[in-house]
């Protein structure tokens, strides 16, 4: 009897422990970060140190999709990232896009943030491209490459909002420039506002 006790007693501190894990840590501003939006710095897999990878339409990048073209995953020490080791240039051999779903409650406003830089070695100078969430526009984006290196990307951070219209929402970012040099993307997080973003 003593022992059935006891496993109730560990079952129930297991459950209890593992619901405490799942609710999103508070952060500063009144913003909870989500764990189930994912390696937002484009950690894993890991490209080739000093070199990259080409994932084309169909295949993942972690829990993110190319979805058109192709993209580089760009491995460690190849260029400066935004955090982390690693990044994506938005153009493999041409403009691409990649997508990632997560969770969400319908009529709750998200913040979207990213560093956004451009690849340095050619082309013309302007690199551009677009936010969307659920296939809609929501932000377009521009950096020019101009006096930047592999050592000094220049990152600038970006930030927008949205609420949410179901309980999955659908977040991609699309390269708008043709060629094989595109814009540079890093540390791409999601928060829900509570009560509200500025």
């Amino acid at each position: 009897m003593s022992l059935s006790r006891t496993r109730i007693a560990a079952l129930a501190l297991f459950v209890a422990a593992g619901t405490a894990l799942a609710v999103p840590a508070q952060a500063a501003g009144g913003h909870r970060t989500l764990s189930h939006f994912d390696d937002g710095s484009f950690e894993s897999p890991k490209a080739p140190a000093n070199a990259f990878t080409e994932p084309v339409a169909g295949q993942s990048i972690g829990p993110w999709t190319v979805t058109g073209g192709s993209v580089d995953l760009i491995g460690a020490g190849f260029w400066q990232a935004a955090e982390g080791d690693q990044s994506v240039d938005l153009n493999g051999a041409g403009p691409g896009t990649i997508a990632q779903t997560f969770t969400t409650v319908p009529g709750t406003t998200y913040s979207v943030s990213y560093a956004l830089a451009g690849n340095p070695d050619g082309g013309a100078p302007l690199r551009t491209g677009r936010v969307l969430v659920d296939g809609q526009d929501f932000q377009d984006f521009s950096f020019d490459v101009t006096g930047k290196t592999r050592a000094a990307m220049g990152y600038v951070g970006h930030q927008f909002s949205f609420v949410a219209q179901s309980s999955a929402t659908t977040l991609t970012f699309e390269s708008t420039v043709p060629g094989v040099y595109g814009p540079v993307l890093d540390n791409v997080q999601v928060k829900e506002c509570k009560p509200c973003c500025g």
